[in-house]
């Protein structure tokens, strides 16, 4: 299971939100860059990255500081935020990005997702985001009535890479992920899952590692606190 250390940006700086509330942001860096090579340095495998702004905007905003952690890190990167249209994908990963992150448009414009993913293989994720099992969209600010599983499944023959699922709730919490409704979505679906949203122990890792379902696991609050080691954490997830 790959450990992937989030990087959350709101206007140029590296932030984590209190379950997606945009005031409720606490400022962890004003350089990402240097916070991106200190996970690299630690031994990370991917960086994760989110453009707050841009998932509100509709369009990236971050950019700059998105471009400064792609230009001094040489591992993959995958971003999400404000990236709804072909344009942008085509853009960003001509920038050396490795994988984008689609949540919007994978509810209201899918046939973009199938297009995307078509085009680029292996470098098209779907970000879902949810609260009590339905799911938000445009920076967790509008909520459907399209339930988690339904979407997933809807994208089950796309080819696309991964699925972020993110329970809302949980996210900068700290109270741990939602290990049952990840598993449960895993084994629905034939696209690998990712867990993101209150991972915050390395119990909670090996937690969904043990699931033997779960693909990969975010983490962002907890790296920055200190509750979790990032470089003890790679260790224990590979001698396991």
């Amino acid at each position: 299971m790959i450990l992937y250390p989030a990087i959350d940006l709101k206007d140029g700086q590296a932030v984590r939100l209190l379950r997606g509330d945009m005031e409720k942001s606490t400022v962890f860096s004003d350089d990402p860059a240097a916070q991106a090579r200190a996970f690299v340095q630690a031994g990370c495998e991917w960086l994760h990255l989110v453009d707050l702004n841009g998932a509100f905007a509709g369009t990236p905003v971050n950019a700059a500081a998105v471009e400064a952690i792609l230009a001094t890190c040489d591992v993959p990167a995958q971003l999400g935020g404000g990236i709804r249209d072909m344009a942008t994908i085509e853009s960003w990963l001509a920038k050396g990005l490795a994988r984008v992150i689609l949540g919007t448009v994978a509810v209201e414009n899918p046939a973009l997702v199938r297009e995307a993913a078509r085009a680029f293989p292996g470098q098209v994720a779907v970000g879902i985001d949810a609260r009590n099992g339905r799911v938000a969209t445009k920076g967790w600010a509008t909520e459907t009535d399209v339930m988690v599983t339904d979407l997933a499944k809807s994208f089950e023959d796309a080819g696309v890479a991964a699925i972020i699922y993110t329970d809302i709730n949980r996210d900068g919490a700290m109270q741990g992920p939602n290990i049952t409704a990840t598993e449960a979505l895993a084994r629905a679906v034939n696209i690998p899952v990712i867990a993101s949203g209150g991972v915050s122990s390395l119990g909670d890792l090996t937690a969904l590692r043990d699931t033997g379902v779960i693909a990969g696991a975010i983490s962002g609050r907890a790296l920055y606190d200190g509750a979790l080691d990032l470089g003890a954490a790679l260790a224990a997830l590979k001698t396991a």
